[in-house]
């Protein structure tokens, strides 16, 4: 016995040693590696006509006024006899491309003038097209006459300027994929595109694309290049996705189902945006995964946990018909549903759905850590049933994935209380928090996760923002997030929402980066949530920046072993400078010189469209030493930078 605790006494002393050695001079905190990620939902048309680049809008003729009230098949397209033509055009549904997307349109040309006829398609306000660029446009066709039935495909701009043209006739009674390739001969912001038929027939169509070959990463089918490129630059650790309240839709039957996105886009399901318009699923689940892996982010899907939103049918003021769940007998093909998501994502091809995925494209597992059941969901018995059948099947087959449960929309009341109740009981490994206060919240409230009970579980605060988008807003959130790297032991993931929305075509403000046709704006919280998330550490320091017990300012201490970086974080939301101590003598070997990020200004002050960079960091190189004085200016996040003190 006593050789056995001499042992295990040589043992904690070597582990201590270790420890020692790699945290100079004092114990650290390990902080989450994953801890700074983003959130996308599709609002405020942040998929089709935002990161979707799909440039035709209502493509497969699925628009309908259950979407929004005067919503038809047509919206979006105009009926074009120019040049005395004449003729029909009706949208039927008896035999379409796939019975996912039912409807399309019926082109009778009676005679077809000078011009033909046909329709006019003018994107999300506008089609942006850049001169030298190319473009591929695609369209389904089913011959319904004897003869061919010639088309010219033609890009306009408002004057009638040519930016491209081709053309080809029908050749087949059944439904067959023509396409061609535009060069731009000039540039437009605000193009159209003019399918038109040139003979006289009848023909049937769906599936009319436009797409820009210069995508991010030059993905098939993928992303705007600028704003996927602005999201990626925020070197996000992951990335949530679908949503949100997107994920459990509004009612059972508009559930976010994750088999609906995948395969050819001809295939996917087509509906009901939640946020009152419409959801074209090209911006699917392999396009969310594809771009994860882009950005070096790990994918985290959240789905529903069977049930509805607790909203559904209404508003979030004045309620609707409330939540709806699966039923019962249905539950264990939705449990497979689940798990054949883990299994798309992690399998290898010769598994049903590892096999689906490398058909995709993509034979190398994603890779998938975690995966949240549920969003913002009413603690119910109805709920409570759904999520521990589909929690214990998740556990029980992958034991390897981090089940994310949810406690409610607020940071306090009955459902984050009875949602903490009851994770605590099912020992769910990590909880997803959502908040949006009022700034003074933020900074009122930097102490909240010093309190969490460290054996109960993790945290994922997966939706939080101030009301606003001045450079007040993103200090208030900066002043937070340097308590949440205080507590990433516990806090191991956090995400700004919403990620993105389109100028004129918002349901839901404040949101990180704004966008319209050909610019994209981003925030001073945006440039926050870049600072922290480009500069973030593995470990926490207490005690090296003296705030004085000034409630407006806020810092942290953090090392990145990978670099042997020091990163300091200082906020001071005052509207005077401010001088803080800062003592680093328990770090050997610091280097003199370091960089320092700062973003600073006038409270109010606020990025826009027609003047993107009033916010926006600016880097510089200071002078530090083992204790030295900074200077922090008025209203400003800084990020000082130590290269080096380990290597």
């Amino acid at each position: 016995m006593k050789k056995i605790i001499f042992l295990l006494l040589v043992m904690s002393s070597l582990t201590l040693a270790a420890q020692k050695a790699t945290l100079p001079g004092h114990m650290a905190k390990k902080i989450s590696p994953d801890l700074f990620g983003i959130f996308f939902e599709d609002i405020n048309y942040a998929a089709d006509g935002g990161l979707y680049a799909e440039l035709i809008q209502n493509r497969s003729f699925e628009y309908s006024p259950t979407d929004r009230k005067g919503w038809n098949s047509l919206t979006a397209w105009e009926y074009i006899t120019e040049g005395f033509g004449y003729g029909k055009i009706s949208v039927d549904s008896k035999s379409p491309v796939n019975e996912n997307n039912p409807h399309y349109v019926i082109l009778t040309i009676e005679d077809e003038g000078r011009e033909g006829i046909g329709l006019r398609n003018s994107g999300f306000d506008g089609i942006v097209v850049k001169a030298g660029e190319k473009y591929d446009f695609s369209v389904f066709l089913r011959q319904l006459s004897d003869s061919p039935v010639l088309f010219e495909i033609k890009l306009k701009t408002p004057k009638g300027e040519l930016i491209g043209e081709t053309s080809f006739s029908t050749h087949s009674q059944e439904w067959k994929k023509y396409g061609a390739t535009f060069t731009a001969a000039q540039s437009s912001d605000s193009a159209s595109l003019y399918v038109m038929a040139k003979s006289k027939g009848k023909v049937a169509m769906d599936m009319v694309s436009l797409f820009p070959q210069k995508t991010f990463k030059g993905r098939s089918n993928g992303l705007r290049a600028d704003l996927a490129q602005s999201i990626a630059d925020l070197k996000p650790k992951f990335m949530r996705f679908p949503g949100g309240c997107l994920v459990h839709g509004d009612g059972v039957g508009n559930m976010y189902r994750w088999k609906n996105t995948i395969g050819p886009i001809e295939q996917r399901v087509d509906q009901k945006n939640i946020w009152g318009y419409h959801q074209s699923a090209g911006l699917g689940y392999f396009e969310f995964f594809q771009f994860c892996e882009d950005m070096g982010a790990k994918p985290l899907p959240v789905l529903p946990a069977a049930v509805s939103c607790q909203n559904s049918g209404g508003t979030w003021s004045i309620g609707g018909t409330g939540q709806k769940g699966i039923a019962m007998k249905d539950m264990p093909d939705y449990i497979q549903e689940v798990l054949d998501l883990i299994e798309w994502a992690n399998g290898p091809v010769s598994s049903t759905w590892g096999a689906k995925r490398a058909e995709a494209g993509h034979p190398k597992p994603f890779n998938l850590e975690y995966i949240g059941i549920g969003n913002e969901d009413k603690i119910t018995p109805e709920f409570r049933e759904r999520f521990k059948l589909i929690y214990d099947a998740v556990k029980a087959k992958h034991p390897e994935v981090t089940v994310i449960g949810t406690v409610g929309p607020a940071p306090d009341g009955e459902d984050f209380d009875l949602g903490w109740k009851f994770a605590s009981e099912e020992k769910v490994p990590m909880v997803d928090e959502h908040y949006y206060m009022d700034p003074k919240w933020f900074l009122k409230n930097g102490k909240r996760y010093d309190s969490y009970d460290r054996s109960k579980s993790k945290v994922y605060i997966g939706e939080y923002a101030s009301w606003g988008n001045t450079l007040f807003n993103a200090l208030s959130e900066a002043f937070y997030m340097t308590s949440l790297e205080r507590n990433g032991d516990i806090v191991r993931l956090a995400s700004y929402a919403p990620l993105l929305a389109r100028a004129g075509h918002t349901q839901w403000n404040p949101d990180l980066i704004y966008f319209n046709a050909t610019q994209v704006c981003p925030t001073a919280n945006y440039y926050v949530q870049q600072l922290f998330s480009t500069n973030q550490g593995d470990l926490y320091y207490e005690d090296i920046v003296n705030c004085a017990n000034d409630s407006l300012l806020a810092a942290s201490c953090v090392t990145d072993r990978k670099s042997g970086d020091i990163i300091l974080k200082i906020v001071n939301a005052n509207k005077e400078p401010r001088n803080i101590p800062i003592n680093l003598s328990r770090f050997k070997g610091i280097n003199l010189k370091a960089l320092c990020t700062t973003l600073s200004g006038a409270a109010e002050d606020k990025n826009s469209f027609e003047k993107p960079n009033v916010i926006s960091p600016k880097t510089s190189q200071v002078k530090v030493g083992r204790k030295f004085v900074y200077n922090a200016p008025a209203m400003s996040l800084s990020v000082v930078r130590i290269k080096g003190y380990l290597k």
